[in-house]
C-alpha cells in the first residue's frame, strides 16, 4: 500500500499532535497510509549517541522511508521564523536521495507550531518549502476553497497547516487547526494516488 511519509521534530508535543491529525487524513483516502517518523534533537556538543528508537512516540526516520515513500509531509515547530535544526539537520543529510532524484514528482506538504501568534508561522512554512523544490517535489498547499482558513482564528494558512500553542505552550490544536491538518494529509495522499 503506498505509503506517504510524515517528519516531524516536536519538543513540547504541538507539532506530534499536530502530525498525527495529518496522519489521519492521508489515511482517509482510500488505498494510502501514513508513516509517522520523528528526527533526532542536535545539540553543540554530542555526548553520547542518540537510541535508535525513541522511548516513546514515532520511531526516527531511516533512508528507507524516504526511498519508500509516495509523498512526503514536513512538520515543525517555528524557530525565529524557520525550521527547527533537528530538522533541518536531516533535510541537509538527503544528499544522496537529492542527486539520485528519489523525490522528484512527489506531492509534499508542510506544517508547523508556534507559541506566539506572530512567530513567523507562514515564514517557517515557506523555508521548509525550499529544501523540497530542491528535490523536485510538488508542492501542496491548502487551497482558499477550504472553508475553515477563513474561520479559523489562530493557526492555518494557504502555505500548510499549524497551529498556535499561546504563551502556555497548549500542545491541543483547536478544531479548525485539527480539521486543516487532516485535509492537508487528504490532499497529499490524493495527489500521490493520481500521480502513481
Amino acid at each position: 500500500m503506498p505509503e506517504i511519509l510524515i517528519v516531524y521534530y516536536s519538543r513540547g508535543g504541538s507539532v506530534a499532535r499536530l502530525a498525527r491529525h495529518v496522519a489521519r487524513g492521508v489515511e482517509e483516502v482510500p488505498g494510502m497510509q501514513a508513516r509517522l517518523r520523528t528526527v533526532p534533537p542536535v545539540a553543540p556538543v554530542t555526548r553520547q549517541a542518540a537510541p535508535p528508537v525513541p522511548d516513546e512516540g514515532a520511531p526516527y526516520v531511516e533512508a528507507h522511508d524516504v526511498r519508500e515513500c509516495a509523498g512526503l509531509i514536513l512538520g515543525s515547530p517555528t524557530r525565529f521564523g524557520n525550521m527547527a535544526a533537528p530538522l533541518k539537520h536531516w533535510i541537509d543529510g538527503l544528499g544522496s536521495e537529492w542527486a539520485s532524484g528519489t523525490l522528484v514528482d512527489k506531492p509534499a506538504a508542510v506544517f508547523t507550531s508556534t507559541a506566539t501568534l506572530h512567530g513567523g508561522q507562514e515564514a517557517t512554512l515557506l523555508g521548509m518549502q525550499v529544501p523540497l523544490l530542491h528535490h523536485g517535489c510538488v508542492i501542496v498547499g491548502l487551497p482558499y476553497t477550504e472553508a475553515a482558513l477563513h474561520r479559523t482564528r489562530s493557526g492555518g494558512t494557504p502555505y500548510g497547516a499549524s497551529h498556535y500553542a499561546g504563551p502556555d505552550d497548549d500542545p491541543q490544536p483547536t478544531d479548525e487547526e485539527a480539521h486543516l491538518a487532516r485535509v492537508l494529509g487528504r490532499r497529499v495522499a490524493r495527489i500521490a494516488a493520481r500521480l502513481a
